[in-house]
């Protein structure tokens, strides 16, 4: 499955692009497929108990997912946003 993955501002130097194609079956597997053209952004977004970081969101088609195992669909739309904190 192909989908649309919009990047966040600080994982655009991996990507050079505010927007890629990317492919996978789940969404653990759409940003291996990332990581295998962008080297070491996967390991930004998911942390080594295989799970998004705290300050990582994740859409698809707008809606929040943290499951690496959601399945995709051709055309689904990914977005990768930075959570913001402080005060």
């Amino acid at each position: 499955m192909t989908c649309k993955v919009l990047i966040a501002s600080p994982l655009r130097p991996y990507t050079g692009a505010r927007e890629v194609d990317a492919a996978g079956g789940s969404l653990g597997e759409l940003l291996a497929d990332l990581d295998s053209r962008y080297p070491g952004i996967r390991f930004r977004m998911v942390d080594e108990q295989d799970r998004i970081r705290r300050h990582m969101r994740v859409f698809v088609n707008g809606e929040q997912t943290f499951d690496l195992g959601r399945t995709l669909h051709d055309g689904d739309e990914v977005q990768i946003v930075q959570a913001l904190s402080g005060g």
